[in-house]
């Protein structure tokens, strides 16, 4: 061990820890187990800012040798080096100070271990003065949330979204021409193609696509410079212009700072809309995962329309049962990310005055729900879109039998005659076109031409 000091007085660390006695305190206010560890994502976004700004620092004062080393320490834990340094849990104060301090007195451990060969102090390079320079953790926090969750989007969220819409329209147009029964409230509806249904499911990715876009770029605005209330006190002129230059350059991604830094601050409502995007996916995912449990039922007592792939037994005690357990998983995966959101609603309404105080909530479970969105998505798709195949015999077959094709018949006789001959074919079993010519409400030229599931589906077979 070795005594390490804040300024309520002194406290013992582990000798081969980089970080210091606030980091140490909070392991002991806050002893949630290492499953409710900030995520890495939050840490390595904290250190990206440590990074950015000592490069702005040594550009206003900053000593040189200070600044390169608090650079060669952030960039050691923004590539994994140091992931055991950051045991803090998610549960701690509501501005994530903890983390931040862990953050800046991990890089500063580092740095003076690369300066004088001891790891930890506060000399030469100090957490506070030097590391969080310019900063707060009220502004810094807010921001590595945005990072993360912005880098989680776009490197690992939107690749999945697009591969799973690239199959679905693939489906759209491959199936554009296989007629089959509609069903609405779970009974028989008019036809409609198999590739018009899958052109749905399309559709609301694409949809669920264009409004994590547009979330998104409210995440790309950057609390950073505002420090403690939004007054940037303590931060140089135009340190939130640089800092965010300096982090689109280094990211690739086009952030700016916030238009209000006072309401980056206070509210949190950015990242509240984003859980709100992710919610509607997760909503649209059920849709999509239920749709295709239920077409691909069966084999045999089911509607059996779709055969998914076999990917495991599905029973310990039934041989030869398989079970739909990637739209099992995707469902799954959708009401946990729902019930995140709620979460990060209620987070997002404890914006008291001119901080939020449930951040680590709210960033915690935003990328939670992108990691199991992109995760389900990449492997729903993989292992049970991209195998699926139409039982084109069932499908014709339940085609054959529809007493909704009725429907085609009221402009020739009406819907009370089409619903008679409905009827009738259901009370006594027989084809709809039996019932039709047993009725005598229309004669066999007339139905042949009429109820024709091919021309049911509209001209565009969109």
């Amino acid at each position: 061990m070795r005594t390490e000091t804040d300024s309520l007085g002194p406290v013992d660390v582990p000798d081969n820890a980089y970080w210091g006695a606030q980091t140490q305190r909070s392991m002991t206010n806050f002893a949630f187990p290492a499953t409710e560890r900030m995520p890495i994502a939050v840490i390595h976004a904290l250190a990206t800012i440590k990074l950015v700004a000592a490069r702005i620092n040594l550009r206003h004062g900053l000593d040189e040798t200070l600044a390169g080393a608090i650079k060669t320490a952030a960039a050691e834990v923004i590539d994994g080096t140091h992931d055991d340094q950051f045991p803090l849990a998610i549960w701690q104060t509501g501005s994530g100070t903890q983390t931040n301090m862990n953050v800046n007195e991990v890089i500063a451990g580092r740095a003076n271990e690369i300066l004088n060969g001891r790891r930890g102090g506060k000399a030469p390079v100090h957490p506070n003065d030097h590391v969080n320079r310019s900063q707060s953790s009220n502004d810094s926090f807010p921001t590595a949330l945005h990072i993360a969750a912005a880098r989680g989007v776009i490197v690992r969220l939107d690749p999945a979204l697009s591969e799973m819409h690239r199959i679905l329209a693939g489906y759209h147009a491959a199936w554009s021409d296989l007629v089959k029964i509609g069903r609405t409230h779970l009974q028989d509806a008019t036809p409609l193609t198999l590739g018009q249904e899958f052109s749905g499911y399309a559709a609301q990715i694409a949809q669920c696509r264009s409004r994590i876009g547009h979330a998104l770029d409210e995440v790309l605005a950057l609390a950073q410079g505002g420090t403690a209330v939004g007054t940037g006190l303590n931060a140089p002129a135009g340190f939130a212009d640089d800092f965010a230059r300096e982090m689109a350059a280094m990211t690739g991604m086009a952030f700016r700072p916030a238009t209000n830094p006072f309401a980056a601050l206070a509210a949190n409502d950015a990242l509240v809309a984003l859980s709100g995007a992710l919610s509607t996916l997760a909503v649209a995912l059920t849709k999509i995962g239920n749709d295709i449990r239920l077409l691909a039922s069966g084999p045999r007592a089911g509607i059996g329309e779709l055969i998914l792939p076999e990917n495991e037994p599905g029973s310990s005690i039934m041989p030869g049962k398989v079970n739909p357990t990637q739209c099992e998983m995707l469902t799954m995966v959708a009401a946990q990310v729902i019930g995140n959101h709620a979460a990060v609603t209620t987070g997002g309404m404890q914006g008291h005055l001119e901080l939020n105080v449930f951040k680590p909530l709210i960033g915690a479970n935003v990328l939670r729900s992108i990691d199991l969105l992109a995760t389900a998505i990449d492997g729903f798709t993989r292992h049970a879109l991209a195998g699926l195949q139409p039982d084109r015999a069932r499908i014709a077959d339940l085609v054959d039998r529809s007493l909704m094709l009725a429907t085609a018949l009221v402009p020739e006789i009406g819907y009370e005659n089409a619903a008679t001959i409905a009827h009738h074919a259901q009370a006594h079993g027989l084809t709809l076109r039996q019932a039709a010519l047993a009725t005598g409400l229309v004669d066999a030229a007339t139905f042949d031409r009429v109820v024709r599931p091919e021309t049911m589906v509209g001209a565009a077979k969109a």
